[in-house]
């Protein structure tokens, strides 16, 4: 029988872990929501309102990459390990739109003990926007109470 931690951290740190993840200081201040978190795997939403377009009158390439980045975080951090971005890159396959709700959702492809990758999928009203494939350093430390 094999133990596996991550998902005993995720199932037993559920709460905490969420709760810090929803409460991203950059995330928070673009209006981004995490709607979904499981282990390895993480989705948020943003509906862009006028300031995050760009010069064309569609959504800033930044502000999906950002989003695309968040879903990202949260899905290599939802097992209570700090896991930091080692490399990207996104793919703009279609440009969002003000006032239509972009969602991105983020898997797990593979990890280790010391890397984890990942495909991250940003849609609006079931268009794919883009995709960006990732990378983690899981560090040694844990960002969750383990006292408990």
């Amino acid at each position: 029988m094999t133990i596996d931690i991550d998902q005993d951290m995720h199932e037993y740190h559920y709460d905490q872990i969420k709760q810090v993840l929803a409460d991203e200081p950059y995330a928070s201040f673009l209006g981004m929501k995490l709607t979904k978190l499981g282990p390895g795997e993480a989705e948020a939403e943003l509906t862009p309102s006028g300031h995050m377009l760009n010069s064309h009158g569609a959504v800033h390439g930044a502000i999906i990459f950002s989003l695309a980045d968040y879903a990202f975080a949260a899905a290599s951090n939802s097992y209570g390990k700090v896991a930091v971005g080692v490399s990207n890159g996104i793919q703009f396959i279609s440009a969002g739109k003000r006032g239509e709700t972009l969602v991105a959702r983020a898997k797990e492809i593979k990890k280790n003990h010391k890397l984890a990758w990942y495909h991250i999928e940003v849609a609006a009203e079931g268009e794919l926007i883009a995709t960006m494939e990732a990378m983690v350093y899981r560090k040694n430390q844990y960002f969750v109470d383990q006292d408990e």
